[in-house]
């Protein structure tokens, strides 16, 4: 244990799947107290289990596509810990969809979910922030908010959006202490992926190819890129958006391809 965040109460939303969960376990065994929120109560079992083990969390339900619910987790939390943090906005989700077959409701459910929940969840706990004297916020994008590929159009939007925001965000809230970054996470290997890779085994190589270190990013990767931007040790860092993709973006062509 680093105990790189001691005493630190930390809210990270998606707390208990794919990369939140790697953030939420990483958080805890640097010494901070994690609120994890999901839509569901799935999840809630894997918190009971941290706890069992000596880590300091919590699982709340919260709604991140709801504002309501947004404001009523915030304020319990508030609450109940008397200050916060840090907040990590990882809750989102993935909607691949043909270009012209994208509907309203998708658009609406993909901005609600991934870009204004992050805004709104923000703003609800950098007032509180503001009031004790500072605070870290990481926003989760992705690569996509770079570089993008077909069917991915409304996706890559939501997570440039959370790019862009975030540097507007971090001049709004530097002058209260209040540091803002962005981690764009590139394909990383949580559950859903690793099950990809099990029930279709040709693409493992595809997979790795793909990045310049020859492999697929694990949760750990980015947990520990996360714990980095909420801990002081990133103090000089506000308003960055931190590509965390084992090169993918940076690759204009694969030239091995043109020979």
């Amino acid at each position: 244990m680093d105990l790189l965040l001691k005493d630190k109460i930390v809210i990270v939303t998606g707390g208990c799947s794919g990369i939140g969960w790697g953030i939420t376990q990483r958080c805890v065994k640097s010494g901070a107290t994690v609120i994890a929120c999901q839509r569901s109560e799935n999840g809630a079992d894997r918190i009971a289990d941290l706890v069992s083990q000596g880590y300091n969390a919590e699982f709340m339900r919260a709604d991140v596509s709801d504002p309501e619910s947004i404001v009523n987790f915030v304020a319990n939390v508030h609450s109940k810990y008397g200050r916060i943090d840090a907040l990590v906005n990882n809750a989102g989700i993935t909607i691949e969809c043909d270009f012209f077959e994208m509907s309203l409701e998708k658009l609406d459910m993909l901005w609600a979910t991934n870009q204004r929940s992050v805004f709104l969840m923000s703003q609800a706990v950098a007032r509180h922030m503001k009031e004790q004297g500072g605070g870290h916020i990481v926003n989760v994008s992705s690569n996509h908010s770079v570089a993008s590929v077909a069917g991915y159009e409304m996706y890559a939007a939501t997570k440039g959006g959370i790019s862009s925001m975030t540097k507007a965000m971090a001049w709004s809230l530097g002058k209260h202490n209040i540091r803002v970054n962005t981690l764009s996470p590139g394909l990383t290997m949580t559950e859903a992926v690793q099950q990809v890779a099990v029930e279709k085994p040709h693409l493992v190589k595809p997979f790795n190819d793909m990045h310049a270190t020859g492999q697929v990013s694990s949760v750990e990767d980015i947990a520990n890129v996360a714990t980095f931007l909420i801990s002081e040790m990133s103090n000089a860092i506000t308003g960055t958006d931190v590509v965390a993709d084992q090169g993918v973006a940076a690759q204009l062509v694969r030239t091995d391809d043109l020979v």
